[in-house]
């Protein structure tokens, strides 16, 4: 018998250990981001029982998670937030998602119900037709979000007959189960979004695609449809290893995803289907009673097209078939454009306000400005795109300066859009000026105190900050006492602002700091009778983060 003690029995790794490790090893071995996902199966799946064997899986029960109860109305409403203008497109997007849900979810109540014989519907599958940026991909992931299913987004210039990027179509489906994390209850009520759907035709179109796309075509035919996709790709190594780690944890129950209500949504801008449209309407509009379509836009134009005009365009009947709502979205003009950024809750300008505010720069942004932007990016013909293009190379520099500079405000106006060189120069010499006068700390460390005392935020111009420093060298008193004299009845002033508006950031001018009681009075004013606020330079502008700017 050896006196030396027992090596202690080793602890079994956990299921994460575990999981770490196979990623890990497949990683390095394979190469490529590898990630299993938590496909969670019935209440004490995995759990040994005394016998030795774990239980059975249960059956999943389709649509248990999924409930919908939204209105077509509820839906648009919901969009009008985020996307302008499109009406027709959201009336008839939410309209489809509507039938298609409240059908998916009768089925399931007539099955649930053991009713007899089957409910047969067909699918709303929808197809999208109009220009680059004016919304698309935009408004099917606002409906996702809205209604809470998974939703996978592809381009068709990635597939090939034989897949695409390594993989097959049948791949959208299983990213379905990895944005529900494995939950192939919900993946089965997602929605897969196709841009760019017209590089798919295979013949007579203007995109010159040959005919492999009409190898993909048939291949998304099952899809759109109804088939059983294996959850687990058979040709994968990647995908094998996933299914023998599912199951030796329990969690076989399902081997395959159901695409009967999955919602497919395709879309493209169809260049050249308007002249085959106008094409057609002449061959069949000989005589004195042809209809006339006179200085028509490509937009009206398309929204006459018929399932034969897309068959010429390149695509198979049956894949048309399979899209029977069809919707045109619109060109956006500059008033469009102007009208994205100052209501979208999805707004550019909240990007370039907050990318602003990580270095305690407050942007203001005004209508002028934005309209000649929008005339701007109106000409790069991308849609909204284009705004990205024309601030870019108005900001650019603005970006890469204004952090360095120290100035604690940027107003972004008409002579700013016309001439940033000069505008920059500008806020060089501002720089200059206050880092040269010691005192403008103070004015910074005022608005400081009364942001912790109060809650509300005061930015002064560069002008007001002059003024201050003018006045208090002028009047020979101290820089924070004049501070505190002049704007003495701002706390409870701008409460009433931020009361009524719900303001809580101001911008204050160099008239704020001549006339301190009528700024606040006109503020006041404006904001219980509920309109606008003044420009920038002399009121406050609405906070950075309300989505109502």
């Amino acid at each position: 018998m050896s006196d030396s003690p027992q090596d202690p029995p080793s602890t079994p790794p956990n299921p994460e250990e575990i999981t770490r490790k196979l990623e890990d090893f497949i990683k390095n071995s394979l190469g490529g981001q590898v990630l299993f996902t938590k496909m969670e199966g019935p209440p004490g799946a995995g759990q040994v029982q005394e016998g030795g064997s774990e239980p059975p899986p249960e059956a999943e029960d389709r649509g248990k998670h999924f409930d919908f109860r939204y209105k077509p109305a509820e839906i648009k409403t919901h969009l009008d937030r985020f996307v302008i203008r499109q009406d027709e497109a959201k009336k008839v997007l939410a309209t489809a998602v509507c039938d298609h849900y409240h059908h998916a979810r009768m089925l399931e109540e007539h099955r649930k119900q053991g009713g007899s014989g089957r409910l047969e519907f067909s699918k709303q599958n929808v197809l999208i037709v109009g220009p680059t940026g004016v919304g698309k991909t935009y408004l099917v992931k606002h409906i996702a979000e809205l209604i809470g299913v998974p939703f996978v987004k592809a381009d068709a210039t990635k597939f090939s007959e034989t897949g695409y990027v390594g993989g097959d179509v049948d791949d959208l489906v299983r990213d379905l189960v990895a944005k529900a994390n494995g939950d192939v209850a919900m993946a089965e009520h997602g929605i897969i979004y196709i841009d760019e759907i017209d590089k798919l035709a295979s013949r007579g179109g203007p995109s010159g695609r040959d005919v492999s796309g009409r190898g993909v075509q048939t291949t998304l035919l099952k899809l759109m449809e109804e088939t059983e996709v294996p959850l687990y790709a058979p040709n994968d190594m990647r995908s094998q290893m996933q299914m023998m780690f599912d199951t030796r944890k329990g969690r076989s129950g399902r081997e395959t995803i159901n695409t009967g209500n999955i919602l497919f949504v395709v879309s493209g801008a169809f260049s050249g289907l308007d002249k085959l449209i106008e094409k057609r309407a002449k061959q069949g509009s000989i005589g004195f009673g042809a209809p006339a379509h006179q200085d028509e836009s490509a937009g009206d134009t398309l929204r006459r097209s018929e399932t034969k005009d897309f068959i010429d365009y390149g695509f198979e009947a049956e894949f048309v078939g399979r899209l029977p709502v069809r919707v045109v979205c619109d060109e956006l003009s500059a008033d469009d454009l102007f009208a994205i950024m100052k209501n979208s809750e999805g707004s550019l300008i909240r990007q370039y306000e907050r990318e602003f505010a990580a270095y305690g720069i407050k942007v203001v942004f005004e209508d002028e400005a934005l309209r000649r932007v929008s005339e701007v990016a109106e000409k790069e013909k991308t849609g909204a795109r284009g705004l990205v293009t024309a601030w870019e190379k108005v900001l650019r520099d603005f970006k890469f300066e204004l952090p360095s500079l120290g100035l604690p405000l940027l107003t972004v106006d008409a002579g700013l859009i016309d001439n940033p060189e000069a505008a920059l120069d500008v806020c060089r010499q501002e720089s200059a000026s206050l880092h040269s006068d010691g005192r403008a700390e103070e004015v910074l460390s005022f608005a400081a105190r009364f942001e912790d005392a109060h809650g509300l935020v005061l930015h002064f111009e560069p002008d007001a900050v002059h003024a201050i420093l003018s006045r208090a060298t002028h009047e020979g008193s101290n820089v924070t006492a004049l501070c505190e004299r002049l704007f003495k009845d701002f706390p409870f002033g701008l409460q009433l602002v931020a009361r009524g508006s719900g303001q809580k950031s101001f911008v204050l001018g160099r008239d704020a700091v001549s006339d301190p009681d009528r700024f606040l009075s006109d503020m006041v004013v404006a904001s219980y009778r509920g309109g606008q606020t003044p420009p920038p330079s002399s009121s406050p502008t609405p906070d950075p983060e309300s989505h109502g700017a």
